[in-house]
C-alpha cells in the first residue's frame, strides 16, 4: 500500500470513531489533550525561561535571584506534575475509548452473517484474524494518539521556540572578503539545516524496519496460532504420541521468528546508531555554536543556556519523523494489517453479492424443504453434484450417503453460509433449524454455558437440563454444570456427542440435520440416539449424514451424493 492510499484508508477508518455515536465525548477528549499539550508547550517555553534568569543569577552571584528562582521551581515543579498527570489520565482514556470501538468495530464485522467461514477460501491477507483484532487494534490506536500526541508537541514545540531561538540569534555578519552579509536568526537556519539532514538520514535507514515489523507480526502471530492449535488437541496428540512433530513444526516456525528479528534488529540498530550519537550531539552543538558570541561579552550565560535550549527543542520537533521511525513503523504495520483484514471482509460480500450462479434461499408457504435443481459447487464454480430436486416433508427421516464431504457442503448451503453452486433451496415455513456437526462447540466457561450455548437465546431451567443429561446417560455431569473448564479438552468425544443430543433434546427443533453427529459412539449408543430423537421430537424432520450402517433401517428415504 502506498503511503498516500495508507493515510487514506486510515483517516476514513479513524472517521466512523469521530463521528460515532460517542461523538461528542471523543472530540472532548480529543480537544481537552490538545489543550493539555499547549500548556506542556507552555511549561517548555518558562522552564528555558527559568534556566536563562537562574544562570544569570549564577552569573550575578546573587543570592537573592537565586532564592527566587528556587521558589519559581517549586511551582513549576506542581504545576508540572499536575499537568503531567492530567495529561496521562486524558490520553489513555482516549486510547482505551478508541481501542474498544475498533475491536468491536472489527469483530462484529467479522463475527457476523458467516463471514468468519466465508472468508477462508477466498484470497488476500486474512490470516491469524485473532491477532489482528487483539494485538493490531491495540497497536493501531495507542500508537496513534502518542504519535499524533507527539507529533502536535513537536508542532507546537516549533511555533513557540523559533521565536525565543530567532530573538536570541541577534545579528551575525558573514565576512565573504568581498562583501559583508548580515544573517538574521543564524541559529534558527542552522536548526533547520541541521534537522532536515538528520531526518532524510535517518529515513534512509529506516526505510526496511516497517517491511521487517510486519514480517515479525505475522510470525509471531502463526506461532502463536499454531500454539494454541496445539492446545487444543492436546488429547490427538498424546494419544499418537505426535509431540516430537509438534515440537518440530514448533521449532520451524520460530527460527522464521529469529530469521525476522535479527532483519529488524539491523535496522533497529541502524536506527538506535543513528539515533543516539544524534541525540549526543545536539546536546553540545547548539553551545559550541553560541560559544563565541558569550566569550566575546555579547551575550549572558542565561542568554547563552536559553539559547542551547531552544535550539535542542526545535531540533526535536523538527526532527519527529527520525525520532519516531521505530514508533511509526510498528504502527503503520498494524494499522495495514486492520485494513486488509477489513478489506478481505468488504471483498466476501462483494463475491458473494457477484456470484453469476448461486444457490437462492427462499422461504416456501408450505412445512417443506425442498431443492430445485439444486447443485453444490467450488468456489471456482466447478460442479461437483448433479442436480438434486426433492421435497423433503415434516416428519420424514432422510439419510445422505455417498460423499460425506459434500453432504456437509450441502448442509451450509441450506444454512446459508455456501452460495457456490446453482439452483434454489425452499426452507420450511414453519419450525427451526438445528444443525449438529461431528463436534459441537464448547465455549471455555461454565458447561451450563456450555450446554445453553448461545445463552442469550434461550435459558434452561435446573430441572430440563438434569432431566435431559439423565435421558442421554451424562447423570455424571449434573454436579460440574456450574464448574469451570476448557470442556472441548475435558469431555472425551464420545460426552462431547451426547452434550450435542442435549443441546437438540433442549432446543426441541422442527428440521434436525445430523453431520456424523454420533460417530464417536458405539453402535447401541448411536441407535439409542436415534430412538429417543424420534421419542422426543416425533415431529421432528431429519437429515442425517452417517457412515454408520447401524442407523439405516431407521431413515425412510436415501439420498446418493
Amino acid at each position: 500500500m502506498s503511503t498516500n492510499n495508507f493515510f487514506i484508508e486510515f483517516l476514513r477508518l479513524a472517521k466512523l470513531y469521530w463521528c460515532s455515536e460517542h461523538k461528542l465525548k471523543v472530540r472532548g477528549l480529543v480537544v481537552f489533550l490538545a489543550f493539555l499539550t499547549v500548556l506542556q508547550m507552555v511549561m517548555a517555553v518558562l522552564m528555558t525561561q527559568w534556566s536563562a534568569a537562574l544562570f544569570n543569577a549564577l552569573e550575578q552571584h546573587s543570592m537573592r535571584g537565586l532564592l527566587v528562582q528556587i521558589g519559581l521551581l517549586v511551582l513549576l515543579f506542581f504545576a508540572e506534575m499536575a499537568l503531567t498527570g492530567t495529561h496521562l489520565v486524558t490520553k489513555r482514556n482516549l486510547q482505551i475509548s478508541w481501542r474498544g470501538w475498533l475491536t468491536e468495530y472489527v469483530f462484529s464485522r467479522w463475527m457476523d452473517a458467516g463471514r468468519h467461514y466465508l472468508i477462508t477460501p477466498l484470497p488476500g491477507e486474512h490470516d491469524n484474524p485473532d491477532g489482528r483484532i487483539a494485538e493490531d487494534c491495540r497497536v493501531t490506536t495507542e500508537s496513534a494518539v502518542i504519535l499524533g500526541h507527539s507529533l502536535l508537541y513537536s508542532i507546537l514545540l516549533l511555533v513557540g521556540f523559533t521565536d525565543v531561538l530567532w530573538s536570541r540569534s541577534g545579528v551575525v555578519t558573514l565576512d565573504l572578503g568581498f562583501a559583508e552579509i548580515p544573517v538574521y536568526g543564524h541559529l534558527v537556519w542552522i536548526a533547520i539545516i541541521y534537522s532536515a539532514l538528520a531526518s532524510w538520514f535517518g529515513w534512509l535507514l529506516g526505510r526496511p524496519l516497517t517491511g521487517a515489523t510486519n514480517a515479525r507480526q505475522s510470525a509471531e502471530a502463526n506461532f502463536r496460532a499454531t500454539l494454541l492449535e496445539a492446545q487444543e488437541n492436546s488429547q490427538a496428540i498424546a494419544l499418537i504420541h505426535a509431540e516430537a512433530c509438534e515440537r518440530n513444526q514448533f521449532r520451524a516456525l520460530f527460527l522464521k521468528i529469529q530469521e525476522v528479528w535479527h532483519t529488524q534488529t539491523a535496522a533497529w540498530r541502524n536506527i538506535t546508531m543513528f539515533g543516539t550519537s544524534y541525540a549526543t550531539f545536539s546536546m553540545v552543538f547548539p553551545i559550541l555554536i553560541s560559544a563565541p558570541r558569550y566569550i566575546m561579552g555579547k551575550i549572558t550565560l542565561g542568554s547563552l543556556m536559553q539559547s542551547a535550549q531552544a535550539f535542542q527543542h526545535m531540533t526535536s520537533a523538527l526532527s519527529w519523523p527520525a525520532n519516531n521511525l521505530g514508533g511509526i513503523a510498528e504502527w503503520r504495520a498494524s494499522v495495514e494489517r486492520i485494513l486488509s483484514l477489513l478489506q478481505s471482509l468488504e471483498h466476501v460480500d462483494r463475491e458473494v453479492a457477484q456470484i453469476e450462479h448461486r444457490i437462492q434461499l427462499v422461504c416456501s408457504d408450505r412445512p417443506v424443504l425442498a431443492f430445485r435443481q439444486v447443485r453444490i459447487g467450488k468456489y471456482q464454480g466447478t460442479a461437483l453434484t448433479p442436480e438434486i430436486s426433492m421435497e423433503i416433508g415434516k416428519g420424514e427421516r432422510v439419510l445422505l450417503t455417498g460423499n460425506a464431504v459434500t453432504g456437509a457442503r450441502l448442509f451450509r448451503a441450506i444454512a446459508g453460509i455456501r452460495p457456490w453452486g446453482s439452483g434454489t433451496i425452499e426452507l420450511p415455513s414453519q419450525g427451526r433449524l438445528f444443525f449438529m456437526p461431528a463436534r459441537p462447540y464448547l465455549p471455555t466457561g461454565t458447561l451450563r454455558y456450555a450446554i445453553g450455548y448461545p445463552s442469550s437465546r434461550r435459558v434452561y431451567t435446573q430441572e430440563q437440563i438434569e432431566q435431559t443429561l439423565h435421558l442421554v446417560g451424562l447423570e455424571r455431569l449434573i454436579d460440574q454444570l456450574d464448574q469451570r473448564e476448557h470442556w472441548a479438552n475435558f469431555l472425551t468425544p464420545e460426552e462431547q456427542q451426547l452434550l450435542g443430543m442435549v443441546r437438540l433434546l433442549l432446543n426441541r427443533p422442527q428440521w434436525v440435520f445430523l453431520q456424523e453427529s454420533f460417530d464417536a459412539l458405539e453402535h447401541e449408543d448411536e441407535k439409542r440416539m436415534l430412538r429417543l430423537i424420534c421419542k422426543q421430537l416425533p415431529d421432528a424432520t431429519l437429515l442425517a449424514i452417517s457412515h454408520s450402517a447401524n442407523g439405516t433401517a431407521f431413515y425412510t428415504r436415501h439420498l446418493a451424493l
